[in-house]
């Protein structure tokens, strides 16, 4: 086995037994990022030069015996996520020579705990899109079958753990965006309770519903990459003060006593026959490993689309007027008037999605419509929080599929965004819920793609998310396949 082979637990084991050097490790990883990235264009920007530098620290760090929990373990950060010193181009134009001269806390956390941060990996324009096609700096490729979208906002993290350039990455889940990619690519993908990571240093597209998240190839790394980072941060007004549990010990056999919901609404028309067959093995495995069944209703379940597209691009619209060309990122030079600037700035500087949700978002907030659309989305938006909390009550998850299909085609839906917005519906819910939700290999299509579980808890209840995700795992023990590279 290659090291870049191994998984964040398996290489911490060789490195403390000596079998492995995170210089080694690390080489490994940019080796096979230099092999097979131009295929699949993953990454934005490598660093090379501060991976290995970080990597003969680690090794240091544990010849002195002050490893810590990642250390020397090489992730890649998606490229909304700020690196002090390193260009974070959230995939656009605006921003494609900004280096921020901090880190993000969840950056700084990475770091402290000995990870090796080997760059920045492709994502949709500002976290805006569900297959990262809207990037300005290429569109990341799905290893599984080459032509298909990886998924997105946080595609080019999936890719890049889906084909082992590296074992672990962060992303941010705004709709889906941690967890649909994460199924498209067949690895695990985790979006925290809101409040639970901190968002400082995330580049804000819609800042309610915004959250960090770890994409791993395993639970058991998922649960690594929790413990680190997260925890109330006094930097991020909308951190919580709460508990932080060793999530790492939630991963216990058995389900015993466990109820797990079956939401009837995310099991209607539109769902592929092939996701269904697999969601509803991987129902049969929990009810094998203990757990009891519940039927579940989230009525308000149709409403989610339309509520998540007024509020998101209305928090967008605002987060993203700071880009005008006066402070800091692209500026329009021929603008012979500040009016001119302004507007020749943003025109160019933008992709056509990000303009899309801007005037969608400053439409919702006008004079005379804000009302009528993000006051009565915002109304709404508590009767889908009102159906988490009532199903709560009666289990301790949710299992449904994470999206309606399998991958498609890169190219299919570029002149429908609508079809594009539809493929959300069964993950932005959470978003608006605040409550944590990830993605777990399910299984695979007879075409070969990659299909994810959903699962869902209450507010911070990450344990029962991660208990019942490792055991759904081990359960399946799907067989290892070759990747289309």
């Amino acid at each position: 086995m290659n090291p870049y082979e191994l998984t964040m637990s398996q290489a911490l084991k060789k490195m403390k037994q000596g079998e492995l050097s995170a210089v080694e490790l690390t080489h490994s990883c940019l080796n096979r990022i230099d092999a097979i990235d131009k295929q699949l264009s993953a990454f934005v920007t490598i660093d090379r030069e501060g991976a290995l530098a970080q990597a003969e620290y680690a090794d240091k760090q544990r010849t002195a015996g002050a490893a810590g929990s990642l250390c020397g373990i090489p992730l890649s950060v998606k490229d909304l996520l700020c690196t002090k010193g390193v260009r974070t181009t959230c995939g656009s134009k605006m921003l494609a020579n900004y280096v921020p001269p901090y880190d993000a806390t969840v950056v700084e956390k990475i770091k402290n705990a000995g990870a090796v941060i080997l760059g920045k990996t492709t994502m949709d324009e500002f976290a805006m899109g569900s297959t990262s096609e809207s990037c300005a700096f290429g569109v990341p490729i799905n290893p599984w079958k080459k032509g298909y979208v990886a998924g997105g906002s946080s595609g080019g993290s999936a890719v890049s753990v889906a084909s082992f350039e590296c074992p672990g990455s962060l992303g941010s889940d705004t709709g889906g965006s941690i967890r649909q990619p994460a199924s498209l690519c067949g690895i695990v993908g985790m979006k925290p309770t809101y409040g639970r990571v901190s968002r400082y240093g995330l580049t804000a597209f819609a800042s309610s519903l915004d959250q960090v998240g770890p994409l791993c190839r395993t639970v058991e790394d998922c649960a690594l990459v929790m413990d680190v980072i997260s925890g109330y941060d006094q930097m991020d007004s909308t951190s919580v003060k709460q508990n932080v549990p060793l999530f790492t010990s939630s991963l216990t056999d058995g389900l015993e006593g466990f109820k797990v919901g079956v939401p009837k609404e995310y099991f209607t028309e539109g769902l592929d026959p092939e996701v269904e067959k697999i969601i509803h093995n991987s129902i049969d495995v929990l009810r094998k490993k203990g757990a009891t069944l519940v039927d579940i209703s989230l009525p308000h379940t149709e409403y989610c689309v339309a509520v998540y597209y007024l509020i998101a691009p209305s928090e967008a619209s605002s987060n993203l007027a700071r880009y005008d060309g006066a402070l800091y990122g692209y500026r329009d030079m021929d603008a012979e008037t500040l009016m001119d600037m302004y507007k020749q700035t943003r025109s160019t500087g933008f992709g056509a999605e990000v303009k899309r949700r801007i005037l969608i978002g400053t439409y919702a907030l006008s004079s005379g419509y804000y009302d009528a659309y993000y006051k009565k989305a915002s109304q709404v938006r508590t009767l889908i929080v009102d159906d988490f909390k009532r199903a709560f009550e009666s289990c301790d998850v949710l299992i449904s599929p994470v999206t309606p299909t399998p991958a498609w085609k890169m190219g299919e839906n570029t002149e429908d965004p609508l079809a594009v917005y539809m493929s959300d519906i069964l993950t932005l819910s959470a978003n608006l819920a605040g409550v944590p939700g990830m993605s777990v290999p399910g299984g695979f299509t007879a075409a070969g793609l990659p299909v994810g579980v959903q699962l869902q808890a209450a507010h911070f209840q990450e344990e029962k998310l991660l208990k019942t995700g490792f055991n759904l795992e081990q359960g399946l023990g799907l067989e290892k396949r070759q990747l289309d590279l």
